[in-house]
């Protein structure tokens, strides 16, 4: 019994070693046919079972395939973040994988099948491999490569080659196996593995890779390059035909890059690139390839975000200083990715928190003082606001509070592929930098650094977890730490302390913090005389409420978080004066400003709109908002119009309530406005209004619910031509919305019912459009009405159903010309109601009405449109009337400029009844934040 013991023990600790050293060995013969944009691979693969269990097939990663058709994860990817570049390229722009044959090492045919997911492959073996065995599998295939256009891998305009997910990639298995699908994530989990690759490419083609070449030479015309790498998790090649990199030797690696700046010297290049190497070989510990290849396409991948935004002609930072952070970002990410192995979907937050973290350290230590917005600082324009005192490091903190106050921040422990656009290229990553920093103010710098170099240490090559992280952590302090990863990890809380109360103790102050989160975290407390800190704190993790003693002597404010070290989703409830009457003073600045937490801000700007009634109006808007919203908003815009020579309109507060569930927030408010509505004629519109928003828990989906509740009450100046008109009124309106909208698929569809002493009237609306594969593009509108009851006289239309042209009572619209029957003004077109676009009669309907709105693209931006629609009204010469339109649409942009053309309708051939220019009609929207909203959308 002993003796089987033994033998098991010898055995488990054996097999320990081959798991933990074993590598997969990938051998590859690969050459490039450029003109079909092409790789015919020969590759091996000796697939080594490091797992604990046997194993009877195996995975593959096959993302070169993910671009093989429109329906693929990755397609799907691109259609969530409205780019439609890659729905509207033809097959041969994109990419596929078409695979010969795959054998075991006996060249006898093994069965394989892809599934649902085209990109992942999985190969059935002839026989199991038992834990620590090996198993060769062989593949003859081609891939044909994208264009770079869609992830800048693939055949360049200038006819290079960027080569990443070129070869197919063995999963890991680690009791079920890691592999997923392209989502443009750059996320693929390759366990180190040994390579030996020829690339085979025409004599024109430079090649480089940070693989070691061992021999390359040309043989007629052919270039041909023999590659060694080993423990490697990517094998990037970039082929070009006029070499762009440069191989910069420093006593620590050679670094091989093509980013450069004109602006840079090679020999600051040089000297940048030293500087950076030392960095990060002192901070993490020493690089084990001898080289370090920085790209281009990696940088404009993931940019520093802000920077690169900026043309060269209007920087604002100092020559060299753009090209340090850009190379800085990119090589960290590639030091960091090319020896931590770390699941890189599931545990990547740990790779953006280490590259911002370090970062943030390099700027304190290189350019201590250099401002977020570089010497736009100094400008007498800009050098008032809070903004032009912002320290670069400040983006981290500035960026993710951006998501936490629209409450569309997320986890860091969050797969990759389910962050938002934002979140995974930029928030994350800052607020995982940003936790870093506020660990090392807590724990102090050293143990923080000597934990990150002794992590790197012992899992560089080695499979690690960031719970890895946490242990190593632990044992350079003896404060807690794992709040950081419960709390600051894995939850989606924010963080908000505040003072609530401070009692003296005779020379000492008992001060009351509360934590306003559901989480446990420490945070620093500070006594300040008017700029001098007196003291400074750091209380335990709090998980409610703390009090605790300090002194009082010389101490005249009490101040949280006083250096801003902690990411705080509200510091503006984080001071206590103990002399004084209030917090925080009333501050006033021209435009708006970057919250500056000591003060209570209002802001003033310029305001300049028209109508046609009202003409040009100015006049100053004042108002709270700053770049990050918060709970209560307000405005008041009083405005001068020159056409009207009054003084008009609007204001509203608003205060918004935001929940962690499925109800994500509650809006209460109240606004009112002043304006003309015709010549010489006024009026007052006051709504107080209450929305509840929904939406799903994946923040990646754009599906959101609705249910709007107001009060809208208009009194309107008495008009002389119309003396049956009821100036004044009150309508209560109950709305739900649901909306979809996706590239591929959008639907919207709203239910409104309205009530008021002259009528009741229930609606609903029903918007799909549906892009096809063959880039048919289907609109579908559905609209329906009726009144419940309608006491309004017969003739009077003032809350009728309109047929192309809504009255626009609730005054909801952004009508020029609200009131114009005639002239351009009359021409604008608001899809709403009953949708058409020609004037037909009747065109209202007092009783009830039935449309349908369709167009399809005939070439592009062109569409066919098409209108069909049942009219009821009744009195004198009511009844139901059948309409219908035709035409031709021209989307420039949809929803936000369109003409629409009108041809055949009731009316019939619409060109040839003379005045045609007044038949068409257009959308144009000039407001600004509806505008924004076109640039915003993929990012949210």
């Amino acid at each position: 019994m002993k003796l089987r013991s033994l033998v098991h023990i010898i055995v488990m600790v054996c097999f320990g070693i081959v798991s933990a050293e074993a590598q997969h060995a990938i051998s590859i013969e690969t050459e490039l046919i450029p003109g079909e944009k092409k790789l015919n691979n020969s590759q091996e693969v000796v697939y080594v079972n490091t797992s604990d269990q046997i194993l009877s097939e195996i995975y593959f990663f096959d993302w070169a395939n993910s671009f093989a058709s429109k329906s693929t994860p990755l397609a799907v990817r691109f259609g969530e973040n409205f780019n439609d570049s890659f729905h509207f390229e033809k097959e041969e722009e994109r990419g596929k994988t078409e695979i010969f044959s795959i054998t075991n090492s006996s060249n006898e045919t093994l069965e394989w099948d892809r599934g649902s997911e085209i990109d992942i492959l999985k190969v059935t073996l002839d026989r199991h491999i038992a834990p620590g065995e090996s198993y060769t599998i062989k593949f003859l295939y081609s891939v044909t490569l994208p264009y770079d256009k869609f992830t800048r891998y693939g055949k360049t305009r200038e006819g290079n080659f960027n080569l990443r997910y070129w070869f197919l990639s063995p999963a890991e298995f680690n009791g079920e196996w890691q592999v997923y699908s392209n989502k443009n994530t750059e996320d693929l989990y390759l366990a180190p593995s040994d390579f030996r690759i020829k690339v085979t490419t025409p004599s024109a083609f430079k090649l480089t890779t940070d693989m070691n070449v061992l021999t390359e030479g040309i043989t007629g015309s052919k270039r041909i390059s023999y590659l060694q790498g080993s423990k490697r998790m990517r094998a990037e090649l970039f082929l070009e035909k006029r070499l762009n990199y440069e191989t910069i030797v420093t006593d620590k690696l050679e670094v091989v890059t093509d980013m450069k700046d004109r602006k840079v010297s090679p020999a600051m290049r040089a000297l940048t690139v030293d500087r950076i190497t030392h960095f990060l070989d002192e901070k993490l510990g020493p690089y084990p390839f001898p080289k370090l290849v920085v790209s281009e396409v990696e940088y404009r991948n993931n940019p520093v975000y802000g920077l690169n935004q900026l043309p060269d002609f209007i920087s604002p930072f100092p020559d060299g200083f753009e090209y340090d952070m850009e190379l800085l970002k990119t090589a960290t990410a590639n030091y960091l990715e090319n020896t931590i192995v770390l699941h890189p979907r599931k545990d990547y937050w740990l790779y953006g928190a280490l590259q911002i973290y370090l970062m943030m350290e390099y700027v304190d230590t290189y350019y201590p003082n250099m401002k977020l917005i570089g010497t736009l600082s100094n400008f007498w324009i800009i050098n008032w606001s809070h903004a032009s005192d912002l320290e670069f490091n400040d983006q981290y903190p500035l960026l993710y509070l951006n998501m936490a106050r629209n409450n569309l921040h997320q986890p860091l422990n969050t797969p990759k592929d389910s962050l938002t656009k934002f979140n995974k290229n930029i928030a994350n990553a800052y607020y995982g930098g940003d936790g870093l920093h506020y660990l090392s103010d807590y724990l102090g710098k050293e143990p923080l650094q000597k934990a990150i170099s002794e992590f790197y240490k012992n899992t560089v090559h080695q499979k690690s977890t960031s719970d890895n992280f946490r242990e190593e952590l632990k044992k350079q302090t003896d404060l807690p730490v794992d709040w950081f990863f419960d709390s600051y990890v894995n939850k989606r809380t924010t963080i908000d302390f505040k003072i609530t109360k401070v009692e003296k103790r005779g020379d000492s102050l008992d001060v009351t913090v509360r934590n306003r989160r559901e989480n446990n975290m420490p945070v620093s407390l500070y006594g300040v005389n008017k700029d001098k800190t007196i003291f400074k704190k750091w209380l335990p993790p709090i998980k409610d409420t703390v009090v605790v003693r300090v002194p009082a002597a010389d101490v005249r404010k009490l101040e949280l978080n006083k250096e801003a070290n902690i990411p705080e989703y509200n510091r503006r409830n984080n001071t206590k004066n103990l002399k004084g009457l209030i917090n925080r003073p009333i501050q006033f600045r021209l435009f708006q400003d970057v919250e500056d937490p000591k003060y209570n801000q209002l802001f003033f700007m310029p305001v300049f709109e028209y109508n046609l009634y009202d003409g040009l109006t100015v006049g100053p808007k004042l108002y709270n908002k700053t770049v990050l919203p918060k709970g209560i908003h307000y405005k008041v815009e009083p405005q001068y119009g020159f056409g009207s020579n009054t003084l008009v309109g609007n204001g509203s507060i608003s205060y918004t309530q935001l929940y962690n569930g499925k109800l994500y927030a509650m809006r209460f408010g109240l606004s009112g406005s002043y304006f003309s509505y015709d010549t010489g004629l006024f009026y007052r519109r006051f709504t107080p209004y209450m929305t509840l928003a929904f939406r799903q828990k994946d923040l990646r989906k754009n599906e959101k619910q609705y249910i709007n509740l107001r009060n809208i009450n208009v009194s309107r100046d008495f008009n002389p031509n119309d003396p049956d008109q009821e100036p004044n009124y009150s309508v209560l309106n109950l709305q739900y919305v649901f909306s979809n909208p996706n590239l591929i698929h959008y639907f919207r569809s709203v239910i409104d019912y309205q009530i008021s002493k002259d009528f009741s009237k229930l609606a609903a609306s029903f918007e799909y459009r549906k892009l096809f594969k063959n880039n048919r593009q289907l609109n579908l509108r559905f609209y329906a009405g009726t009144f419940l009851y309608n006491n309004s006289p017969k003739d009077d239309n003032f809350y009728s159903f309109a047929l192309d042209r809504p009255t626009d009572y609730l005054f909801d619209y952004n009508y020029y010309g609200r009131s114009e029957d005639t002239g351009l003004f009359s021409q604008q077109i608001i899809i709403a109601e009953g949708g058409f676009k020609s004037k037909l009669e009747p065109a209202f309907a007092n009783s009830w009405i039935v449309t349908a709105n369709a167009s399809t693209n005939i070439w592009k931006w062109i569409y066919a449109y098409g209108d069909v629609g049942l009219v009821h009204n009744r009195g004198i010469g009511g009844g139901t009337e059948p309409v219908f339109d035709t035409g031709v649409r021209l989307s420039l942009v949809a929803d936000y400029f369109e003409l629409f053309f009108p041809l055949y309708s009731n009316l019939g051939w619409e060109p040839g009844l003379g005045n045609y220019d007044q038949r068409i009609r257009f959308i144009v929207t000039l407001s600004p934040k509806t505008l924004l909203s076109l640039f915003t959308r993929e990012w949210y």
